[in-house]
């Protein structure tokens, strides 16, 4: 069943019509999702802190659900302020890119020493290496060969990216403990897909797993623990945030279809980015996914 609703959502040239896609800009659908309490525990410093992260600091404008034919995920609808999608962003495609973080194209041996992808992409508006990268591993590396983690290839986790994902878990009472130590930012360019999958190379599969989505709108297909149980497709945008925990953590799940603003009615991305940064958003939906390796000791 996933495969084939991966398929049909693969090959679609519109939302329209598409009345199956759960699409949070929507009114609320009782039969698919209910609001979900954030802490009551809040203080003006907390405030301060989600300002920083560029995140809404009154969280009576962050909108959360549980999906309810999927137990335990949520589903943030864009928490970002329009000044902290553009900040995230950057530090996806400038500072995450960078060493000693890995891409995909250090196989192919395109940047020297000292060379980092995005200086060298646009010193000579290098289209083609722009369109290389596919995908950043931060922390721990996944080796997508064995899937399996190694503490011989580690390096630091980003320092914001762990705060803003323990705030996000914390706000949604999920974790007191949550780790974040590795993360995957992916790069998708208009035709890109991810097929589907279950993320269970982690140690530790009870701590939740945060997905974090800029730029182009995506759908995204999320079934059970089996390929055969029926998937559904829900419409993520920029800035949206997707949160697996307890029974969806191990689900299939994966990304068919990444829309173009013209198929997208609700499209409201404010792109009023400087180019580079611009042009490449323009054809780009970037996700952040983080989550925790080992247990507790």
């Amino acid at each position: 069943m996933f495969k084939e609703r991966f398929k049909f959502y693969k090959h679609i040239n519109s939302l329209e019509q598409q009345s199956d896609v759960i699409d949070f800009a929507n009114e609320v659908n009782t039969d698919f999702m209910k609001p979900k309490k954030l802490t009551s525990e809040f203080s003006n410093n907390d405030k301060e802190i989600l300002d920083d992260l560029g995140l809404k600091s009154d969280l009576s404008d962050w909108n959360c659900y549980d999906v309810l034919n999927i137990p335990g995920l949520i589903f943030i609808k864009n928490p970002f302020t329009s000044t902290g999608q553009k900040c995230w962003m950057k530090r996806c495609i400038v500072d995450y890119t960078r060493k000693p973080n890995r891409l995909n194209i250090d196989a192919h041996h395109i940047l020297g020493d000292g060379e980092d992808w995005w200086s060298i992409a646009n010193k000579n508006g290098n289209i083609k290496l722009r369109d290389q990268l596919r995908w950043a591993t931060l922390g721990y590396h996944h080796n997508w060969d064995t899937k399996v983690y190694s503490e011989t290839a580690k390096s630091e986790f980003p320092k914001e990216l762990s705060k803003l994902s323990k705030t996000i878990i914390n706000l949604l009472q999920l974790s007191d403990e949550f780790m974040a130590e590795a993360a995957i930012v992916n790069f998708y360019h208009p035709a890109s897909t991810l097929s589907g999958h279950t993320d269970h190379s982690e140690y530790n599969l009870s701590a939740p797993l945060l997905s974090i989505s800029f730029g182009l709108s995506a759908i995204f297909l999320i079934g059970g623990r089996s390929l055969d149980d029926k998937p559904s497709a829900i419409l993520l945008r920029s800035g949206d945030v997707i949160v697996m925990s307890k029974e969806s953590r191990l689900c299939y799940h994966g990304v068919p279809k990444v829309l173009l603003p013209k198929n997208d009615q609700h499209f409201n991305y404010d792109n009023e980015m400087e180019d580079p940064f611009k042009s490449y958003m323009q054809v780009t939906r970037i996700n952040i996914n983080v989550r925790q390796v080992n247990n507790i000791v």
